[in-house]
């Protein structure tokens, strides 16, 4: 009889163990910081970190510049350097997919125009596509001056609609701060 029971018991527990069992992770990493700004500036013989930080007020005037929200203050430059020439600078930042973070990098040059865009981590289960050479190879030769936006110079990609949305937003919100990143390192172009 209570073979039964312990038969019943486990049968209608079975299912809730389904449900509370942890999802899947996509999360891939596909290069490092150090990776994507040799990729960048494959000409730099040296590179140079630098923590910036931004004003309240440029945040505000980024803030309205963008007609969107500048909620971070604080970045790390990667400075590229061939002997005493700037060559430009690599940005890493984050962005919301759908739900999860994609980590990505942008590089510049020091006149702010984009030489490179990496996807370093990708932790969604969709959309992966924004990695895509040909998709992120759209912001090559653009700056703060280009319009930046998915439908206007920018195509998007069915089923990682979100996330190109998010990753050309975050690429025209550090093509338009640059300048005052630039400033905030100390370092005039």
């Amino acid at each position: 009889m209570w073979a039964r029971y312990r038969r019943v018991s486990f049968t209608l527990l079975a299912p809730a163990a389904v449900l509370v069992a942890p999802a899947p992770s996509f999360a891939v990493d596909y290069l490092t910081a150090e990776q994507a700004q040799a990729d960048s500036f494959p000409g730099a013989d040296r590179f140079e970190v630098r923590e910036v930080e931004l004003s309240p007020e440029e945040r505000a005037a980024l803030a309205s510049r963008l007609a969107a929200p500048f909620p971070r203050s604080r970045w790390t430059l990667r400075l590229a350097w061939r002997g005493g020439e700037l060559l430009g600078a690599l940005v890493v930042d984050d962005v919301v997919g759908k739900f999860e973070r994609i980590t990505y990098s942008v590089g510049l040059g020091p006149d702010g125009i984009i030489r490179q865009v990496e996807i370093l981590s990708y932790r969604e289960s969709h959309g992966q596509e924004v990695r895509l050479p040909l998709w992120r190879k759209q912001f090559v030769g653009k700056s703060a001056a280009s319009p930046l936006r998915i439908g206007e110079d920018i195509a998007g990609i069915s089923g990682a609609t979100l996330s190109c949305a998010h990753v050309a937003e975050g690429v025209r919100r550090i093509a338009h701060a640059f300048p005052e990143l630039l400033r905030a390192g100390g370092v005039t172009p």
